[in-house]
């Protein structure tokens, strides 16, 4: 068996160009079906990924993600179709709300509805990259007597949503084409699954036409220790820093008193030391794939057979780049065959 295995790109903000296309090529190499690229608040994603779709040919080519406050949807459908083109046909766009702190913080604009916003979106780049002329009435955006000047390889771009809380899942299930929930415990498939499935027969279709593809937390390394403490960093910075939505999750997972220390420390008395400390075991193997290579390959087996079929890789923060090297080496589509 051959899975589709998806990578984003855990090379760090501040890497050489050079080695950002050496990245991308020896994914495409080692047979990975995606590569996923965000930006937060650093280099422009659409950028990087024009940048590397010159410097590859099968590759698919995500953003990972677009939210939906510092850029226009229109703007987002012209930039998603120009890569679309240039890349002949393999961006996918990842879409979502990110958090309140970069909205507001970074981008400087309220962080407010974010699932009518992403309705919204979602319905104005199907319609622009359809062809159509625009003419469109929403809460937010109303847009009329505008079509886009060129013609992009495809007249749909597939369009994942990095849903998590019920009711923008419920809204995957109904618009989009792929869910991206980062932080994805597989334990909690079926709890997940109800909500796609809902929001899926809102639209009269079948919530198999959702392609499940979670970014997960992945490290091949000996060193369990190591990795583990890598992880453990990991989740504390997104639950202790990034909002609420992280906090919020682990809270459903089952671990609220962690999650709440894991803020509080974090917050309030800024000891990021402490805070890493709370994260236990049983949180890392809930969101995590780690192990040697063998038992990780494993893990992806049994995702499979769960219905989670395309993961998308993502690793640790502080991942050197040998232990980057034996994961995207060890868990290679290839690596399967």
């Amino acid at each position: 068996m051959q899975p589709t295995i998806g990578l984003t790109l855990g090379l760090g903000d501040d890497v050489r160009r050079s080695r950002v296309i050496e990245f991308a090529q020896r994914a495409e190499e080692l047979g990975y079906d995606s590569l996923w690229v965000g930006e937060a608040w650093g280099r422009d994603l659409f950028t990087v990924l024009t940048h590397i779709a010159c410097h590859t040919s099968r590759i698919k080519l995500a953003t990972g993600i677009v939210n939906v406050y510092s850029r226009t949807p229109t703007l987002v459908a012209q930039s998603i179709a120009s890569l679309d083109d240039i890349s002949e046909g393999r961006a996918i766009l990842g879409l979502g709300t990110s958090g309140a702190k970069v909205v507001e913080d970074w981008h400087g604009v309220p962080y407010e509805q974010p699932i009518q916003r992403t309705r919204e979106y979602i319905e104005i780049v199907n319609l622009v990259v359809s062809g159509e002329r625009v003419v469109y009435d929403g809460r937010f955006f109303k847009l009329r007597d505008f079509r886009l000047r060129f013609s992009p390889p495809r007249d749909r771009i597939p369009i994942y949503l990095a849903s998590m809380g019920p009711k923008n899942v419920q809204l995957t299930g109904e618009l989009a084409d792929g869910w991206a929930p980062v932080f994805f415990a597989p334990g909690y498939l079926d709890r997940f699954r109800a909500d796609l499935e809902l929001g899926a027969r809102r639209a009269g279709r079948s919530a198999g036409d959702v392609t499940i593809a979670p970014w997960m937390i992945a490290c091949v390394s000996d060193d369990a220790a190591h990795a583990r403490s890598l992880i453990r960093g990991h989740i504390a910075y997104y639950v202790g820093g990034m909002g609420r939505y992280y906090s919020e999750l682990m809270a459903r997972y089952g671990f609220q008193e962690e999650a709440a220390r894991i803020k509080e420390l974090w917050v309030t008395r800024r000891d990021r030391d402490a805070a890493r400390d709370v994260v236990t075991d049983a949180m890392i193997d809930a969101v995590a794939i780690m192990g040697n290579a063998a038992r990780c390959r494993e893990r992806i087996v049994e995702l499979a057979a769960q219905g989670i079929e395309s993961p998308v890789l993502m690793m640790p923060h502080g991942a050197s780049g040998q232990m980057v090297r034996e994961t995207i080496d060890g868990l290679a589509p290839s690596a399967f065959a």
